[in-house]
């Protein structure tokens, strides 16, 4: 069976997430839907209460839009290069430090997909619960195991591909991330601020490891008409720096 969510599209572009339950369920702005019928309507058009809507499965930009959110969420701009820079792909074995509501959680284990793990720590209970029940509604079946604890202290994994840190201080975790890490495993860490990357490149330049740089990506939308392109005005500007680094075990 086919967990992932559908996702009602109308002629304004409107996107309503639903999940594929296998009977009714009440959808806000729509009312009662049967989602059991469209298993076999992906790209057809249905009507629902006299509107139009095409039938898709939910692609991971939809399930990260429709989150539940909290304050700061690393977004899919800063997490599609997290994943291409720390090498995650089918099979890996995932630690990431500071879950949050789980927007990262979420893309890491649809990259690793069912053969490959995911093991989140974060302090705070609430916030473990709001990214289980996030990982939830996605469908995603993915081995995923939420701790209550702190990856400054220590990390219990070893061997593992990558360790992702979403802290206030990273730095105070680069070496329990250092223990965690395969020899060739990436850590990345996401920053809002240029002080906690300095303070991160200090502590990564302290224990044995390789390829350290730091980016930032700002991202602008083009707008596509028969009489011309040109790009958009809402620019995507700072949301954070991604600093990144490989694990060794001898040095120059």
């Amino acid at each position: 069976m086919d967990d992932r969510p559908y996702v009602l599209v109308d002629d304004k572009g409107h996107r309503h997430v639903i999940p594929a339950a296998s009977g009714t369920v009440r959808v806000a702005e729509l009312g009662v839907v049967n989602p059991a019928r469209w298993e076999e309507q992906e790209g057809r058009r249905i009507t629902i209460g006299g509107k139009a809507f095409l039938v898709l499965r939910a692609d991971l930009m939809d399930l990260l839009s429709h989150l539940e959110r909290g304050a700061q969420t690393i977004g899919p701009k800063d997490i599609a290069s997290l994943l291409l820079h720390a090498d995650v792909r089918p099979g890996a074995r995932i630690v990431e430090g500071g879950t949050g509501t789980g927007s990262l959680t979420v893309a890491l284990a649809a990259a690793v997909g069912t053969t490959g793990s995911v093991v989140t720590y974060d302090l705070r209970v609430t916030a473990t619960e709001t990214a289980r029940e996030n990982l939830l509604r996605t469908g995603i079946r993915t081995p995923v195991t939420f701790r209550n604890g702190d990856v400054r202290e220590a990390i219990a994994e070893r061997d593992v591909d990558s360790v992702f840190l979403d802290l206030p201080d990273p730095w105070n975790a680069v070496p329990s991330a250092w223990e965690a890490l395969r020899p060739g495993g990436h850590l990345a860490a996401f920053s809002p601020n240029m002080e906690q990357v300095k303070e991160t490149a200090a502590a990564i330049r302290k224990k044995p490891f390789v390829d350290l740089h730091t980016i930032e990506l700002i991202e602008r939308g083009m707008e596509v008409r028969d009489v011309g392109v040109r790009p958009s005005f809402a620019a995507l500007g700072h949301t954070g720096y991604l600093t990144f680094a490989r694990k060794v075990l001898d040095t120059f």
